[in-house]
């Protein structure tokens, strides 16, 4: 297999309401005062990704607006592939429920970095550790599909720690300490001798805040 070059951002921030809550696979939309603030952001990644990459989105909007704010910022437009394997986690029964509701829903305690351990399984959803078996296999088959080129991939936070935690081969629990920005950029490469990671939650320009 050709080197494969992965270029994973996390989508834009979402509204306030949203960010209250659980919202997993929900559809919530962005933040447009964010969208504005943080134009210097999507700039800078404008610059910086490679052309002629393959892009990729997920199916909900907030990725695909993601990348029509790159667009927008001086990228050449680029055709993009919905990839269902690289959605968010699926928080099931405790989607739309305030943070603050969680805690007493839980079989084990909560991650120190996240509402829920890295086994912890919503009822209707999925665990973190399901969300690293399905990210890892989705991320060989885009490396096989486009080996030997770039591949933009506009993914959400749980879904980029699940990438880092499949090329490293690190459990649930551990690949949630890692931290993903809104917007920040994350590298990693598949070789014929495995994965290596480049970078983990560069963030690109200006950031004029933090999210969830």
């Amino acid at each position: 297999m050709a080197e494969t070059r992965f270029w994973m951002i996390r989508h834009a921030i979402v509204e306030e309401n949203a960010r209250a809550t659980l919202y997993g696979v929900m559809d919530v939309p962005l933040c447009p005062e964010s969208l504005v603030a943080q134009r210097p952001m999507y700039a800078a990644l404008a610059t910086a990704l490679p052309r002629d990459a393959a892009w990729v989105v997920t199916p909900l909007s907030r990725t695909q607006k993601t990348a029509e704010a790159i667009f927008a910022s001086g990228y050449p437009r680029a055709e993009w592939v919905v990839e269902p394997g690289l959605i968010e986690q699926n928080l099931g029964a405790f989607q739309g429920l305030p943070h603050a509701d969680v805690p007493a829903l839980l079989t084990v305690p909560a991650h120190p970095f996240w509402p829920l351990a890295g086994n912890e399984r919503p009822p209707e959803g999925e665990s973190f550790a399901d969300v690293i078996a399905r990210v890892g296999p989705a991320m060989e088959r885009l490396a096989a599909a486009h080996a030997g080129r770039d591949v933009v991939a506009i993914s959400h936070g749980g879904t980029i720690r699940a990438a880092v935690a499949h090329a490293l081969a690190v459990d649930a629990d551990n690949a949630l300490h890692l931290s993903v920005q809104n917007i920040s950029l994350t590298r990693l490469e598949r070789l014929d001798r495995g994965w290596r990671v480049v970078c983990v939650n560069t963030v690109m320009g200006d950031v004029s805040s933090h999210a969830r």
